[in-house]
Protein backbone atom coordinates (compact mmCIF):
# COMPACT_ATOMS: atom_id res chain seq x y z
CA UNK A 1 0.00 0.00 0.00
CA UNK A 2 1.49 3.66 -0.64
CA UNK A 3 0.28 5.94 1.56
CA UNK A 4 0.37 9.83 0.94
CA UNK A 5 -0.55 12.30 3.20
CA UNK A 6 -2.17 15.82 1.56
CA UNK A 7 -2.33 19.50 2.99
CA UNK A 8 -2.78 22.91 2.12
CA UNK A 9 -3.28 26.21 4.23
CA UNK A 10 -2.63 29.10 2.20
CA UNK A 11 -4.65 30.03 -1.62
CA UNK A 12 -2.17 29.57 -4.56
CA UNK A 13 -2.58 29.11 -8.29
CA UNK A 14 -4.82 25.96 -7.52
CA UNK A 15 -7.30 28.23 -5.27
CA UNK A 16 -8.32 27.98 -1.82
CA UNK A 17 -6.82 24.97 0.78
CA UNK A 18 -9.59 22.83 0.12
CA UNK A 19 -9.75 23.27 -3.61
CA UNK A 20 -5.67 22.37 -4.06
CA UNK A 21 -6.75 19.33 -1.78
CA UNK A 22 -9.44 18.40 -4.20
CA UNK A 23 -7.66 18.79 -7.52
CA UNK A 24 -3.94 17.04 -6.37
CA UNK A 25 -6.19 14.08 -5.77
CA UNK A 26 -7.73 13.91 -9.32
CA UNK A 27 -3.82 14.84 -10.22
CA UNK A 28 -3.21 11.69 -8.62
CA UNK A 29 -5.35 9.51 -10.42
CA UNK A 30 -3.58 10.44 -13.85
CA UNK A 31 -0.72 9.67 -15.61
CA UNK A 32 2.12 7.33 -13.81
CA UNK A 33 -0.33 7.16 -10.38
CA UNK A 34 -3.69 5.75 -10.09
CA UNK A 35 -6.09 6.55 -6.86
CA UNK A 36 -7.32 3.53 -4.50
CA UNK A 37 -8.72 5.46 -1.74
CA UNK A 38 -9.20 8.93 -0.51
CA UNK A 39 -10.31 10.07 2.80
CA UNK A 40 -12.85 12.85 4.37
CA UNK A 41 -11.15 15.97 4.30
CA UNK A 42 -10.41 17.38 7.72
CA UNK A 43 -8.99 21.05 9.36
CA UNK A 44 -6.45 20.68 11.72
CA UNK A 45 -4.71 23.22 13.77
CA UNK A 46 -1.16 23.90 12.37
CA UNK A 47 1.85 21.30 13.09
CA UNK A 48 4.84 22.86 14.70
CA UNK A 49 4.68 26.54 13.65
CA UNK A 50 1.27 27.52 15.73
CA UNK A 51 1.13 31.24 14.31
CA UNK A 52 -0.32 30.43 10.96
CA UNK A 53 -4.17 29.37 9.48
CA UNK A 54 -5.59 25.93 10.27
CA UNK A 55 -4.71 23.41 7.26
CA UNK A 56 -7.03 21.17 5.49
CA UNK A 57 -5.99 17.99 5.61
CA UNK A 58 -6.67 14.29 3.83
CA UNK A 59 -5.22 10.91 2.96
CA UNK A 60 -5.12 8.82 0.24
CA UNK A 61 -3.69 5.54 -0.99
CA UNK A 62 -2.42 5.11 -4.84
CA UNK A 63 -1.36 3.07 -6.90
CA UNK A 64 2.04 3.24 -9.25
CA UNK A 65 4.73 1.76 -10.54
CA UNK A 66 7.29 4.38 -9.75
CA UNK A 67 9.98 3.60 -7.32
CA UNK A 68 9.59 5.50 -4.36
CA UNK A 69 12.29 8.24 -5.11
CA UNK A 70 10.35 8.90 -8.53
CA UNK A 71 7.18 9.08 -6.77
CA UNK A 72 8.27 11.62 -4.55
CA UNK A 73 10.07 13.68 -7.39
CA UNK A 74 6.16 13.62 -8.82
CA UNK A 75 5.04 15.00 -5.77
CA UNK A 76 7.37 17.64 -5.13
CA UNK A 77 6.14 19.16 -8.90
CA UNK A 78 2.40 18.98 -7.96
CA UNK A 79 3.31 20.90 -5.05
CA UNK A 80 5.52 23.07 -7.11
CA UNK A 81 2.29 23.71 -10.11
CA UNK A 82 0.12 24.35 -6.54
CA UNK A 83 2.51 26.99 -5.75
CA UNK A 84 4.37 25.49 -3.12
CA UNK A 85 7.57 27.36 -2.45
CA UNK A 86 10.12 25.64 -0.23
CA UNK A 87 10.90 28.22 2.86
CA UNK A 88 10.47 27.69 6.48
CA UNK A 89 9.98 24.24 7.88
CA UNK A 90 6.34 24.17 8.69
CA UNK A 91 4.91 27.08 8.01
CA UNK A 92 2.23 27.95 5.54
CA UNK A 93 1.70 26.24 1.90
CA UNK A 94 -0.47 25.88 -0.72
CA UNK A 95 0.57 22.25 -0.93
CA UNK A 96 2.11 19.80 1.21
CA UNK A 97 2.05 16.12 0.16
CA UNK A 98 4.09 13.51 2.01
CA UNK A 99 4.89 9.83 1.05
CA UNK A 100 3.75 8.31 4.29
CA UNK A 101 4.19 4.30 3.16
CA UNK A 102 5.68 2.43 0.73
CA UNK A 103 4.25 -0.72 0.54
CA UNK A 104 5.81 -1.12 4.22
CA UNK A 105 9.65 -0.84 2.84
CA UNK A 106 11.79 0.88 5.74
CA UNK A 107 14.65 3.42 5.02
CA UNK A 108 15.83 5.81 7.42
CA UNK A 109 19.02 8.64 6.69
CA UNK A 110 21.39 8.67 5.20
CA UNK A 111 19.16 8.12 3.00
CA UNK A 112 17.41 10.39 1.10
CA UNK A 113 14.00 9.33 1.29
CA UNK A 114 12.91 7.95 4.95
CA UNK A 115 10.16 5.44 4.85
CA UNK A 116 7.68 4.99 6.71
CA UNK A 117 7.44 9.16 7.19
CA UNK A 118 9.38 9.34 10.74
CA UNK A 119 6.39 11.68 11.99
CA UNK A 120 3.43 9.70 11.40
CA UNK A 121 3.16 8.87 15.27
CA UNK A 122 2.53 12.34 16.13
CA UNK A 123 0.19 13.38 13.20
CA UNK A 124 -3.43 13.46 14.24
CA UNK A 125 -4.09 15.05 10.53
CA UNK A 126 -2.67 12.11 8.81
CA UNK A 127 -3.78 8.72 11.56
CA UNK A 128 -7.34 9.97 11.56
CA UNK A 129 -7.61 10.04 7.98
CA UNK A 130 -5.48 7.18 7.40
CA UNK A 131 -7.35 5.01 9.96
CA UNK A 132 -10.74 6.11 7.77
CA UNK A 133 -9.76 4.84 4.71
CA UNK A 134 -6.91 1.99 5.61
CA UNK A 135 -8.05 0.52 9.31
CA UNK A 136 -6.09 -2.56 8.50
CA UNK A 137 -2.53 -0.14 7.90
CA UNK A 138 -0.14 -1.50 10.29
CA UNK A 139 3.21 0.97 10.87
CA UNK A 140 5.90 -0.55 8.87
CA UNK A 141 8.39 -0.62 12.50
CA UNK A 142 6.12 -0.21 15.05
CA UNK A 143 3.75 -2.79 14.73
CA UNK A 144 0.41 -1.16 15.38
CA UNK A 145 -2.51 0.30 13.18
CA UNK A 146 -3.52 3.94 12.23
CA UNK A 147 -6.31 3.59 15.06
CA UNK A 148 -3.81 2.02 17.71
CA UNK A 149 -1.28 5.14 17.08
CA UNK A 150 -4.48 7.62 16.92
CA UNK A 151 -6.06 6.51 20.46
CA UNK A 152 -2.54 7.15 21.78
CA UNK A 153 -2.91 10.43 21.04
CA UNK A 154 -6.61 11.03 23.12
CA UNK A 155 -7.06 14.06 24.66
CA UNK A 156 -5.58 16.34 22.00
CA UNK A 157 -7.42 18.18 19.06
CA UNK A 158 -8.29 15.74 16.19
CA UNK A 159 -10.06 18.47 14.01
CA UNK A 160 -13.30 18.61 12.04
CA UNK A 161 -14.17 16.40 8.91
CA UNK A 162 -15.62 19.40 6.27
Amino acid sequence: MIVVALGSNRHGPWGSPRAAVQRVLAELDRGPTRLVAASRLLVSAPFGRLNQGAFVNAVCVIDTHLPPEALLRRLHALERAAGRRRGSRWGPRSLDLDLIDYHGLRRRPPSSLALPHPGIAQRIFVLKPLAEIAPGWRHPLLKVTAAELLQRLTGTRQGAEI
